[in-house]
């Protein structure tokens, strides 16, 4: 299957690419997906014609957005340059693969919900984004249904992988560093790699004919759930002289924008509709911490 990734240098992209690799590799020269991945300026989603030239020059079967501006805090002071890139953009997008009759995977985020639910939020919970970033990711998910064409967006939250900046690589570096950290503990949410999510779409992607044809929302995000305190902790047992992770509440640690205490994402959906489970987060953070030991760069 040819699928185009929109988005080059992003953790999730990364693994489409790299997931696909390991596959062709597996299974000789003849791999089932053959995944091209463009970023800026061949596919800009700030530059429909890009898009438009993209989409005619690779033809895909599928094509996954992986591309967004996800600079959280700094949208609170530049939401016109996220709303680009995180809704008009895809709006584009999605418009130019209804009108050639491509499927389309939209990657979004927890933060379209406020994040005040006790329970984790399903697929048809109501959005009500607290931040600019939020705003604007909501605003993406309505372009992408008024487009019309046959889509999935998957939502995913705590994304982490052995590429680029990250919450796992962040907190390696300051426990080799530090004698003690401290880290919220009064945020939930379910720590995803971006491996997981790589493997999900790639299996949803083969799965296209079964999407409802006016399009749905599917969560996707790693079994079990933590905190950010709990997740650091996990994090830096890996190192030789780990430090002491001690929580402290949100309120001590302010952001310019704000975050949602409850990021759990119920993944049945994914499950009963599509068959797939992405593996418990400790098993999955094993996986990367184990790829950067070997090679910090991923």
């Amino acid at each position: 299957m040819k699928i185009l990734v929109i988005g080059r240098s992003g953790q999730v992209a990364r693994a489409l690419v790299e997931r696909a690799r390991v596959e062709r590799a597996r299974v000789g020269h003849a791999g089932p997906d053959d995944v091209v991945a463009l970023g800026r300026p061949e596919a800009d989603l700030t530059r429909p014609e890009s898009l438009a030239r993209a989409l005619e020059r690779t033809a895909p079967e599928v094509v996954v957005n992986a591309a967004a501006y996800t600079a959280v805090d700094a949208a609170e002071s530049d939401e016109a340059a996220a709303a680009a890139l995180n809704a008009e953009g895809p709006g584009a997008l999605a418009a130019l693969c209804a009108a050639a009759a491509v499927p389309l995977i939209h990657i979004s985020t927890d933060y379209v919900f406020d994040g005040t639910l006790e329970r984790p939020y399903r697929e048809d919970d109501p959005l009500a984004p607290a931040s600019a970033y939020g705003r604007t990711k909501a605003a993406g998910e309505a372009a992408v249904r008024a487009a019309g064409g046959r889509h999935l967006i998957a939502r995913t939250a705590w994304v982490y992988s052995p590429y680029g900046k990250n919450f796992v690589k962040t907190m390696l570096r300051l426990g080799a560093e530090r004698d003690r950290l401290t880290v919220v503990n009064d945020q939930h949410g379910n720590p995803t790699s971006a491996l997981d999510i790589a493997d999900t779409l790639l299996a949803l992607a083969h799965r296209h004919a079964a999407w409802p044809a006016g399009g749905e929302v599917v969560h996707v995000a790693g079994r079990g759930d933590t905190t950010w305190r709990d997740f650091a902790a996990a994090i830096v047992a890996s190192l030789p002289a780990p430090p002491r992770v001690a929580g402290i509440p949100t309120s001590q640690y302010p952001t310019p924008a704000r975050r949602p205490a409850n990021s759990r994402l119920d993944t049945a959906r994914l499950a009963t509709r599509y068959g797939l489970t992405l593996p418990d987060w400790p098993t999955s953070l094993r996986v990367v911490l184990d790829r950067l030991a070997a090679d910090p760069d991923g």
